[in-house]
C-alpha cells in the first residue's frame, strides 16, 4: 500500500495504491492521519483516490470510516473517488457509500469539494 499526495486547489488528493487489508490498513491509517488535521471548516478538503487500489477489506473500510468521522467532527469534507469495480462493489454491498461520499471520477470529486 502506498499513498501519494498532490494538491488541486483547496483539495488534497491522496492517491492510494495496492491492497488495503489486514497487513496494510494500519499503515494506511497512519499515512492518512497527518492530512486530516488540516481538513476542517474553511480548510482543505481531501479526496482519497482509489483507482490504484485493487482490494479493500473490512479493516481498510474501518480506516476510512475513522478518517471520515474525524473530518466530519472538524466540519471538514472528505470523499473517495475513482474506485476499481471490485472496490466499488465492496462499497455498495457494505453501504459504505452512505458513510463516505464516493465519486466515479477524480474530477467529479475535486469539482464537488472545491465548490
Amino acid at each position: 500500500m502506498e499513498l501519494v499526495e498532490r494538491r488541486e486547489g483547496s483539495v488534497v488528493v491522496l492517491a492510494a495504491s495496492g491492497r488495503i487489508d489486514h497487513q496494510t490498513a494500519e499503515a494506511f491509517q497512519k499515512a492518512l492521519e497527518p492530512h486530516l488535521a488540516g481538513c476542517s471548516e474553511g480548510g482543505d478538503s481531501i479526496v482519497v483516490e482509489l483507482s490504484g487500489v485493487n482490494y479493500v477489506s473490512s479493516v481498510g473500510l474501518r480506516a476510512l470510516r475513522l478518517a471520515s468521522k474525524k473530518v466530519k467532527a472538524q466540519k471538514g469534507r472528505i470523499a473517495v473517488a475513482a474506485m476499481q469495480p471490485t472496490v466499488a462493489e465492496v462499497f455498495r454491498i457494505s453501504r459504505f457509500d452512505s458513510i463516505l461520499p464516493a465519486f466515479e471520477t477524480l474530477d467529479a470529486a475535486v469539482g464537488e469539494l472545491q465548490a
